[in-house]
């Protein structure tokens, strides 16, 4: 597929993209409690970065491509915010302590930049070569969507059973599990006898939701873009800034009430796009919806998604003002 990005460049934003990875590792080798003006100034630098990025993305390859790689990362760093919300509810599930919280997200952040980096690898060496691929991608949006609408209406979203994860009861079978967190170690020995920390659950149900998520945004964002770079890059610079904006928006995520159906919105859009875009391609007089036409598609519904939600908790919390979020 035709790629903005020469081999050079591949290599210099994956040499970032670890650097930065090694950054953070650097920032939480010592667990500590994350201040909320900490957690700013990193979220105010993961902004500031893909965005600085997008500038030299539009002014280098054309408008086209910059409004891509915009897209783009706005519905990944959409997507992102639903990802806080289960690791959210896994953290609180698995009672983990303050200050081993970011270095939880860190490792799940690592564990889905790998996954996705393969997803992207294949989707797009399978789109170079079957048009219907486009076909398949969209339809996976779209029961996606579906379901999420389903689950927001029957009230299910973001709902976790620490017992009842596939992942927890598969290591459970091979080792033992102590009761207590160690720091951020995996395993420890009690009584002669290695048994794994609910650091290493909690980690691993983590790494097992990052393969659900990709499944999920590597074809929203082919939607928009058909660089196999933009797609990658758009990915990284929205999930490296999810170690701070939990911490951001930890109290705030509640407030989003409506955001199984933006997101639902969203995902039905793109995922109706690809399947037009597939037809377009096997019939030519089938329309094709322009990039600038699906970024504001994807701003109207956010804007109504977050509107109607800050409204539907200012009322909630006026019948109950012990409410928070």
């Amino acid at each position: 597929m035709s790629s903005i990005a020469s081999p050079t460049l591949w290599l210099v934003t994956i040499g970032v993209v670890l650097a930065l990875l090694v950054v953070d590792f650097v920032a939480t080798r010592r667990p500590h409690e994350v201040s909320m003006k900490e957690a700013l100034a990193w979220s105010a630098f993961y902004v500031a970065l893909p965005l600085t990025f997008g500038l030299y993305v539009w002014n280098a390859h054309g408008g086209d491509r910059g409004l891509e790689y915009y897209t783009g990362y706005l519905v990944e760093k959409t997507l992102s915010v639903d990802n806080l919300f289960v690791f959210m509810l896994l953290l609180a599930a698995f009672a983990v302590p303050e200050v081993l919280k970011q270095r939880v997200l860190l490792y799940g952040i690592v564990g889905a930049l790998v996954l996705r980096g393969i997803f992207i690898a294949l989707g797009a060496a399978a789109l170079s070569r079957f048009d219907w691929v486009f076909l398949v991608f969209g339809g996976v949006l779209l029961v996606t969507g579906l379901k999420l609408l389903r689950d927001a209406v029957r009230g299910q979203e973001h709902e976790v059973d620490v017992a009842e994860l596939r992942i927890v009861k598969v290591l459970r079978r091979f080792m033992p599990v102590s009761d207590e967190y160690d720091g951020a170690r995996l395993t420890v020995v009690r009584k002669g006898v290695r048994v794994l920390t609910p650091f290493a659950l909690v980690t691993a149900a983590v790494f097992a939701t990052d393969i659900v998520f990709a499944v999920d945004s590597v074809p929203a964002v082919y939607g928009i873009t058909g660089d196999p770079y933009l797609v990658f890059v758009t990915n990284a610079f929205a999930l490296l800034g999810l170690r701070a904006l939990y911490f951001v928006l930890e109290g705030a995520l509640s407030a989003l009430v409506h955001l199984s159906y933006g997101l639902a919105a969203i995902l039905g859009f793109i995922g109706a796009k690809l399947v037009l875009h597939w037809a377009h391609l096997v019939w030519p007089s089938v329309p094709d919806v322009p990039t600038l036409a699906s970024l504001f598609v994807i701003v109207g519904i956010l804007a109504v998604t977050i509107t109607t939600s800050l409204v539907a908790s200012r009322r909630a919390k006026a019948r109950d003002p012990e409410l928070v979020g």
